[in-house]
């Protein structure tokens, strides 16, 4: 788990950005103005912020030069300024990554677990464990009672995911959002197939559950079978 400070004044992204890395594993604390966000950051030491640039009292380059005078914090630069001339300034002025929205959480999560891992500062263990079934995407393997699940990157990806968030109930959007980074929508067919699939190899069926439950109307949650096999 690592501890991340988000700095960004439009509430309709902190919010949702808040949660999802939350949801896999991350100590989120948030700040929506650039002062409030240094000083969070002097106070807190996170392993990581991540910035905005457009933000309501400072630039967020401004800050930045800022924070880079007192800390090493890694800084992954989150912005809609997508400018090639923008992006080198960022960098230049000691951003460890940019990133330019829109953006899902997926993509962001996977950037800062390689800025951290490039600072020695990954989270050691975050696998994931719901009844018989472990996941550990480190290394990218799942077991069901000890015994390894053959899957395809989709299917692991799909399996993690639910798993990381035991017991909630995902809807098709998000799935198509987050595993397959899809933005605005897609087909929801996708989704079924790959969710007959992983049941197959969980050795369930939509019709017996044991760990992939369907909501009609509202989406797929994944808990632990009420008793062992």
């Amino acid at each position: 788990m690592a501890r991340l400070l988000i700095i960004e004044d439009d509430l309709a992204i902190r919010t949702p950005l808040i949660r999802a890395l939350r949801d896999r594993g991350h100590a989120v604390a948030a700040a929506h103005t650039a002062l409030g966000g240094l000083q969070s950051a002097l106070d807190d030491r996170p392993d990581l912020v991540v910035l905005d640039l457009g933000l309501p009292d400072l630039d967020g380059l401004e800050l930045l030069r800022m924070l880079r005078a007192v800390s090493k914090v890694p800084v992954i630069i989150a912005t809609a300024r997508d400018d090639e001339a923008e992006i080198v300034r960022g960098l230049d002025a000691g951003a460890d990554d940019y990133v330019v929205k829109p953006f899902t959480a997926a993509q962001l999560d996977a950037r800062v677990r390689a800025v951290l891992r490039r600072g020695g500062s990954e989270p050691v263990d975050s696998t994931v464990t719901v009844g018989e079934l472990r996941v550990d995407p480190a290394a990218r393997l799942a077991s069901l009672a000890g015994e390894p699940l053959d899957l395809t990157p989709r299917e692991f990806d799909l399996l993690h995911h639910l798993a990381a968030r035991a017991g909630q109930v995902v809807s098709k959007r998000e799935l198509l959002t987050e595993v397959w980074q899809v933005p605005y929508g897609g087909a929801d067919k996708t989704v079924d197939v790959h969710l007959s699939w992983l049941r197959r190899k969980l050795g369930e069926t939509a019709q017996e559950p044991r760990y992939l439950h369907t909501v009609r109307g509202v989406g797929v949650r994944l808990d632990a079978p009420a008793e062992p096999r």
